[in-house]
């Protein structure tokens, strides 16, 4: 049975958010991969009952200069980021910020 694992410390080190896991693993992520990963419905938009896409981002977006101003952990499941362009609705599960440090 593998344990979970959830961050033990965060930090902003220039442009980047670096997490040290509670597995002893460190993973670092450019601020602007953070917000254009955002798991958001804003972001991704949502599905309706019958499977079509609604909303979400279409088409490229720059976030080069878009940087971490703050962030809280949900639930112990989620970290909350707030970005500097305002958005602040993503829940980043620690399942899903491992999958996308790879």
């Amino acid at each position: 049975m593998s344990r979970a694992i959830f961050p033990e410390d965060i930090q902003v080190i220039g442009q980047e958010v670096a997490i040290r896991w509670s597995d002893e693993s460190e993973n670092f992520y450019a601020m602007s991969r953070l917000r254009e990963l955002s798991p958001s419905a804003e972001n991704t938009g949502e599905t309706d009952l019958l499977g079509k896409r609604i909303g979400g981002v279409s088409g490229p977006q720059d976030y080069s200069n878009v940087t971490v101003i703050s962030w809280q952990i949900v639930g112990g499941y989620a970290v909350a980021f707030a970005f500097s362009d305002g958005h602040r609705t993503g829940l980043y599960t620690f399942q899903y910020l491992k999958q996308i440090a790879e």
